[in-house]
């Protein structure tokens, strides 16, 4: 009964928690900030596309506009997040059980500053979402539900989460669970998620960004938190308006400078990312390249990153995408329903 309860809470907190989004925006609003990263990422696109010749509203454009909503929102509405907080209840109750140790409790993490803790969280999350995604491409199963994400052949922001439920589940319950466990919260969670939903969708993005920009806008950020105190950082005592737009400017300015020649190492990018997606993938690498979501370092540690010229044009998807179903109620069914041979939805 009590995992019960927690299931309902957990339903009824985030149907109210979403409703409560729609009709009162402001800066913690998530509902609200998915639509600004997605204005400004279609701005861009529109200003300043790479391909100059796909259309503005490429293909599968309100397709992938409806999976935006429908990951982010529809689906934790009908069951994840109640599920979620059922099955981090489950795991730590085990831990505490087999050792008497209150892991979410008892958890140091709880008393560090918060730049440290988003620090950790998005560093073990994003590293945790690599190897899953590896996964992915490595099981055949998981695989036939990944090939929703790749079966964009026109590629822009709103590719970026054009993927099938159950990568819900499967992302979702690895990564989240020992981030749950090591005490990251809400809040975290929600600060995390609007940095990773920006670099995701400009890795997705039909644009080109040279690294001594996006340097500077990086350092700008840092900036920005120093200048104002956010996340506990300290660093100046009571600043005046004019010290704080210098902290910012001169960080940009630093990023820029500074970051500009490893930018694109450190973090996915169009450039690197648009081989991930590439139709014919290199014979010595069938299961994939340039598996980073955030970071990218973990694709040169581990050595499958690959980017063997401008990738601008290259041909996107996967042997046999022109048979594979093309109605959001089909991809969803894939891999869970068998297909009749050459119905495409």
């Amino acid at each position: 009964m009590e995992y019960l309860q927690t299931f309902i809470n957990g339903y009824t907190g985030y149907a109210n928690y979403l409703w409560h989004e729609i009709t009162h925006p402001n800066w913690h609003n998530y509902f609200y900030w998915l639509l600004l990263v997605s204005g400004f990422f279609f701005l861009l696109e529109i200003l300043t596309p790479w391909r100059k010749d796909q259309p503005r509203f490429r293909k599968d454009f309100w397709l992938d506009f409806f999976y935006m909503f429908f990951n982010f929102f529809l689906f934790s509405l009908i069951i994840y997040n109640a599920a979620s907080d059922v099955v981090v209840k489950f795991f730590n109750d085990i831990i505490l059980s087999v050792t008497g140790f209150d892991l979410q409790a008892s958890n140091p993490m709880r008393h560090w500053p918060m730049w440290a803790v988003l620090l950790t969280g998005f560093v073990v999350r994003d590293f945790v979402q690599w190897w899953t995604h590896r996964l992915l491409h490595r099981v055949p199963k998981l695989w036939e539900f990944h090939k929703v994400h790749h079966s964009v052949e026109q590629m822009g922001f709103a590719a970026h989460l054009r993927y099938h439920w159950m990568e819900n589940v499967v992302y979702r319950s690895i990564e989240y669970i020992p981030l749950a466990l090591l005490g990251i919260g809400l809040y975290d969670f929600f600060i995390i998620h609007i940095f990773t939903l920006a670099v995701g969708h400009y890795n997705h993005s039909n644009i080109s960004v040279p690294g001594w920009v996006t340097g500077g806008v990086l350092g700008a950020l840092v900036g920005l938190v120093i200048a104002t105190g956010g996340f506990d950082v300290n660093l100046l005592k009571d600043p005046s308006p004019a010290l704080q737009f210098a902290t910012v400017a001169g960080s940009a300015v630093a990023g820029s400078l500074v970051l500009a020649p490893v930018m694109k190492i450190i973090f996915n990018s169009p450039e690197m990312h648009i081989w991930h997606h590439a139709h014919d993938l290199p014979a010595e690498r069938p299961y994939g390249v340039n598996f980073g979501l955030t970071l990218a370092i973990w694709d040169y540690i581990f050595g499958t990153n690959y980017i063997p010229y401008e990738g601008r044009d290259i041909r996107l998807g996967f042997p046999g995408v022109e048979q594979f179903p093309n109605s959001f109620l089909r991809q969803n069914l894939h891999g869970i329903v068998a297909e009749k041979e050459g119905n495409k939805g």
